[in-house]
């Protein structure tokens, strides 16, 4: 009886220990991924230039329903004029499979504009045109087959400047598209939302601004079917230009309106709706010296911002919401890396935490426009070089892998709703 209950408590003794061991192997990897905790920074996977003899530039990448990857910008080394927009589809690898131009004899231009993948595979591009339309520029709207062949084209503005920006298919399968129309060809702009239907014709549009100097550069679709905007204006806030946020309802009605900023030129680049309902913009601030990363709550009042930099010009130009919550940023650098500017790319967690950034570039000027995470868990982003490629700037685009501390094949993630500030782990079994 005896022996019995040694043997029992050995057992008992040894199921603790195991117990003891399963816990502290699970605080231990809790740990090393809490929020605001440091990880290793990504490496670079692969990175390809485009371009020509002549000046290339990129501002939008977005990865394609098959894996590989989708460019917008435009281009001064081929086409049929001055400056062309440029749409190239690559591979997961980064090998091109194809590109597309377009444009007439004058300028046209994909500056800070942006192309997403539509619902049927295709692409939906915009920017501004001077060959086309009624003004000096408009406007530009251009929808693509999955080979990057056009189907239509359209064009919005009057006889002064109009600029486009920023495109999203809308859940009714039409498109929203922010921007700028200055009427007076520079005395002044106002920001700009057009709505679209299916095939490009204008539904509504609407304008946001008094007598200064007022634009919208990014617009995203809420989960309400209302429309939520980024910018800048000279009209509203604390100084001479401050970021704006504007939130309007599915007719593009506004519903408010907020200006962030201080003494300083500050500036919204980039906005998205955040799972938990607010939103999370991201540009510059300080006279375009620092980076700026600004948490947002449903209501439009702010609930932290986070500034990065260093004694340079530092931009943040796109955000997008990582998998785990946090935000991924791209833009440039003059602070830190090798050249006058390098790429930058940064990591924060929920709470606008840095958890790691890295910087890419030569001797020259690089910028990073856009950036979001892979399906591999890894990210990718693209700008554009004038340290590397065969022109004076050409497209870059830079694949980064999976930070190591993130390994897919080793640890699986999950989130307990319950815990606030709190990532657990499903850590797999040998």
């Amino acid at each position: 009886m005896k022996g019995e209950n040694e043997k029992v408590s050995l057992v008992k003794l040894s199921s603790l220990k195991k117990c003891l061991g399963i816990v502290a192997i699970a605080l231990i990897a809790a740990i090393m991924v809490m929020p605001g905790m440091a990880q290793t920074p990504p490496e670079e996977s692969w990175n390809r230039t485009f371009g020509g003899a002549d000046d290339d530039y990129c501002y939008s990448v977005q990865q394609t329903a098959d894996g590989g990857y989708i460019l917008a910008g435009h281009t001064y080394s081929y086409g049929a004029g001055d400056a062309d927009l440029w749409l190239i589809k690559t591979d997961s690898n980064g090998t091109e499979e194809w590109d597309k131009t377009f444009g007439g004899a004058e300028a046209d231009f994909l500056d800070r504009g942006s192309v997403r993948q539509t619902s049927d595979g295709g692409y939906i591009i915009t920017g501004y045109t001077r060959s086309y339309g009624a003004g000096d520029y408009d406007a530009w709207l251009i929808k693509t087959d999955s080979d990057g062949t056009e189907e239509w084209n359209r064009t919005f503005g009057g006889t002064g400047l109009d600029w486009g920006h920023s495109v999203q298919q809308t859940s009714d399968g039409g498109y929203i598209i922010a921007g700028r129309t200055d009427p007076y060809a520079g005395a002044r702009a106002d920001a700009w939302l057009i709505k679209t239907d299916l095939n490009g014709t204008e539904q509504w549009n609407r304008t946001f601004g008094t007598d200064a100097c007022e634009y919208a550069a990014s617009v995203q679709q809420t989960y309400d079917g209302g429309y939520i905007i980024a910018g800048r204006t000279s009209s509203y806030g604390a100084e001479v230009i401050d970021a704006w946020l504007i939130r309007t309802d599915s007719n593009g009605i506004e519903q408010w309106n907020r200006t962030f900023g201080g003494p300083y030129y500050d500036y919204g680049y980039s906005v998205l709706q955040t799972t938990d309902g607010g939103y999370i913009m991201a540009g510059s601030t300080n006279n375009r010296q620092d980076a700026w990363l600004i948490k947002i709550d449903p209501d439009g009042n702010e609930e932290w911002n986070s500034i990065f930099g260093g004694a340079a010009m530092d931009e943040g130009y796109s955000v997008n919401q990582a998998r785990d919550g946090g935000y991924i940023i791209a833009g440039y650098t003059g602070s830190y890396g090798a050249g006058s500017a390098d790429f930058w790319i940064m990591k924060t967690n929920a709470y606008g935490n840095e958890q790691w950034n890295v910087t890419f570039g030569g001797t020259g000027l690089e910028k990073s426009y856009s950036a979001q995470q892979t399906s591999d868990g890894g990210y990718i982003a693209a700008g554009y070089t004038n340290s590397f490629g065969a022109g004076y700037t050409d497209v870059w685009v830079v694949k980064l892998s999976v930070p190591i501390d993130l390994k897919a094949d080793e640890i699986g993630a999950y989130y307990d709703t319950n815990a606030t500030n709190t990532r657990y782990l499903n850590l797999k079994a040998a």
